[in-house]
């Protein structure tokens, strides 16, 4: 399996800090691989990305996804349903990588890497184009075992909490590479109205540990309000749930969600 693996060229977080550089913030859209439609799941990454999205985030359907909420477990059932495994995950994201020069991250849970070969998991997916990798239940303390420093080029992302310690966040920011996944809340994924203080004090507490690495923050994000809320404590956001949500009651043209991702991707630049 073979992608244009032009983007090599230019790594993730070299791409992240050209967004930052134009006064935006990166706005990364989490889709679950499949969902809606597998048919036009390619097209429908394609629409996302030319609609304000800076990086695609594709979720690897699983039975059971621990860190997700009710909605993108929701999404990630059906999507195996309809036919979704790791083949098919790979195949998507190289037809996805051959039409934009955008970066993809894979994001997974560590049980069907493993089934599928950890080692072969990595080339394959960097072959078909993807740029990073994340696997929310890999701690920290058995990254280097599980990937068995088969890394290449492929970034692997890590990811904080509001638990995590300042000392945590540092060996967390050392061993991260293409950007830190700053999670806003304790918890698992979801559609939030707002952040109380204590969480933006959080936020504010890990953007400034995290030097080596750019910081995306992600959880509960779903709304332009919110994006301008958190921006002055990120390099970019990533947004998952709302976009799923809106999916599930989109007409076949997907015309409310693209609204939704300009919108997002609009608060991304203005008061900045």
């Amino acid at each position: 399996m073979e992608g244009t693996w032009s983007r090599l060229l230019i790594k993730l977080s070299e791409y992240i800090k050209s967004i930052n550089d134009k006064k935006e913030k990166a706005l990364s859209i989490f889709l679950t691989v499949g969902f809606p439609n597998k048919n036009n799941f390619v097209d429908l990454a394609i629409k996302v990305l030319d609609s304000g999205a800076d990086l695609i985030e594709l979720g690897i359907p699983f039975s059971d996804p621990l860190a997700d909420g009710v909605i993108i477990q929701q999404s990630s059932h059906l999507a195996i349903e309809n036919g979704i495994n790791l083949e098919t995950v790979l195949e998507f994201t190289n037809k996805i990588n051959v039409r934009t020069s955008k970066p993809i991250i894979l994001m997974g849970y560590a049980n069907p890497i493993l089934n599928y070969g950890v080692k072969n998991f990595l080339k394959d997916a960097q072959n078909s184009g993807a740029s990073g990798l994340i696997v929310p239940d890999i701690p920290l303390e058995e990254m280097d075992s599980f990937f068995e420093n088969n890394r290449s080029d492929l970034d692997i992302i890590l990811l904080t909490t509001p638990t995590s310690s300042d000392e945590r966040i540092e060996m967390i920011d050392e061993k991260s590479s293409g950007f830190v996944y700053c999670v806003s809340v304790s918890g698992t994924t979801g559609i939030r109205k707002n952040f109380s203080e204590e969480t933006l004090n959080s936020l504010k507490r890990t953007y400034s540990l995290v030097s080596k690495n750019k910081m995306l923050i992600g959880f509960g994000i779903s709304t332009p309000e919110n994006i301008k809320e958190i921006t002055p404590y990120c390099d970019g956001v990533i947004v998952g749930s709302a976009i799923i949500k809106q999916l599930m009651n989109d007409n076949k043209s997907y015309d409310k969600t693209l609204t939704l991702i300009k919108e997002l991707k609009q608060s991304c630049t203005i008061n900045y």
